[in-house]
């Protein structure tokens, strides 16, 4: 017995992983859920931003990404900034390193799992270019296998975030992208992507049952899914790059994004639907409270029973709520995919180009508005046409989605199987 634990073999993952961006938790469910199919004797670790929620979710062990010692800690003066960096976060920072080599020391292989974690735009800590970096060095020169599996990319802009994503990616022994424009955006930083592959996104393969919540008796009135965003409006194109945007704070274009939404769904209440509101991320429960102020301020919004409004608060909640719809319109990019999982006519407002990437893949381009040129009628006269080719649109949906599965059975056979019996599992 003690002979077979030794030759267990032993996977890390590497990611966002904390339970309130949903789509990031579908992702790490979708993984787990074919590790386990594939290599169910394998022990597992998450290097993740919410260790503590992935143990209580997945039963597995789960570690920080980056470890505080200390309480946080943000002097006035520049001279004390200084003095904290070097007395405190200097020693802290070695010892994380150190921390890294003694949890990879006996890894087989580290994964680098789905998500848009090649990206500089919320900084190069945390769980931003420079840990991946961190992370990835400390597993090759612990000789682990070293894989990225659908993942996203962009916006990369900084001079230092292309340096350590380009170093990171130098390093896999796999790689794959969750599509065409990350690979493009890549291109376009000067990583060469030639030997690489484009798989879909993982959450395209949650166990069917999962994706497939029992559908509700049918309904009297249609059910529209509205999903909303905390931070749409923060991201602006650069000009002449198509795959890159950048985070830019705008209160004002939030605001007229949530007007449209609010457009709409008074429109669609007038019509005698039902709307329910829809998040992808805990971050957006402030907004669905900003959504419902702005409509209560509508002496022409009548009928607030018809919306529904229930808690969100796990992949499960998400689906459920998106399977009690008919069609959707949604922003947060696993709103939409979710969506398509579950076989729903959606509209996908588009802040990053990974929306409109998946929603041509799909087929379904022309139902993808840009965000930053998002007006009523325009929203109104596409939802209109998704009511008249809603069967057409499902057909289309249901058989694109098998190809995905069908392709990403054949990555995780790749990446389980044979890559693994080639990697010798050291």
């Amino acid at each position: 017995m003690k002979e077979r634990k030794k030759k267990r073999t032993k996977i890390a993952f590497f990611g966002h992983f904390d339970a309130t961006n949903l789509g990031n938790e579908s992702t790490l469910r979708a993984i787990l859920h074919h590790l386990r199919c594939h290599q169910p004797d394998a022990e597992v670790t998450c290097i993740s931003t919410g260790p503590e929620t992935i143990v209580a979710s997945h039963q597995i062990e789960a570690i920080p990404i980056s470890e505080d010692f200390v309480k946080s800690w943000s002097p006035r003066g520049r001279l004390l900034r200084l003095m904290r960096r070097v007395v405190v976060g200097i020693p802290s920072e070695l010892y994380r390193w150190i921390a890294g080599f003694s949890r990879l020391g006996r890894t087989d292989v580290l994964i680098v799992a789905g998500t848009g974690l090649l990206t500089d735009a919320y900084g190069l800590t945390d769980w931003g270019p420079y840990n991946l970096f961190k992370w990835t060095l400390i597993a090759k020169i612990c000789r682990c296998k070293l894989f990225f599996v659908s993942v996203g990319a962009g916006p990369i802009t900084s001079a230092a975030g292309k340096w350590l994503i380009k170093s990171a990616l130098s390093l896999a022994d796999f790689r794959s992208y969750r599509d065409n424009s990350s690979v493009q955006c890549l291109n376009g930083i000067g990583f060469c992507t030639d030997n690489d592959r484009v798989y879909p996104d993982l959450t395209f393969s949650l166990p069917v049952a999962v994706a497939s919540h029992a559908h509700p008796e049918r309904r009297q009135r249609t059910v529209v899914g509205l999903g909303l965003m905390a931070y749409s409006g923060q991201y602006k194109r650069i000009p002449g790059d198509e795959q890159n945007t950048i985070p830019e704070q705008s209160n004002a274009s939030h605001l007229a994004y949530l007007e449209v939404l609010a457009n709409l769904a008074g429109w669609l209440l007038a019509r005698e639907n039902d709307v329910r509101l829809l998040i992808g991320d805990l971050a957006d429960v402030s907004t669905r409270q900003e959504f419902k102020c702005l409509l209560r301020k509508r002496p022409s919004v009548s009928g607030e029973a018809h919306i529904i409004d229930e808690p969100i608060r796990s992949v499960d909640d998400l689906l459920s709520q998106i399977a009690a719809t008919d069609i959707v319109v949604a922003t947060r990019f696993h709103n939409v995919l979710l969506a398509l999982l579950c076989e729903k006519p959606v509209i996908s407002i588009s802040f990053h180009h990974k929306c409109s990437s998946l929603m041509s893949a799909m087929g379904l381009s022309s139902y993808c508005l840009d965000i930053n040129d998002l007006k009523t009628d325009r929203l109104i006269e596409k939802f209109c046409e998704v009511e008249r080719n809603a069967d057409s649109i499902k057909a289309s949906i249901r058989e694109k989605a098998g190809e995905f599965r069908e392709a990403l059975d054949e990555q995780y056979r790749l990446i389980f199987n044979d890559t693994w019996r080639r990697a010798g599992n050291r």
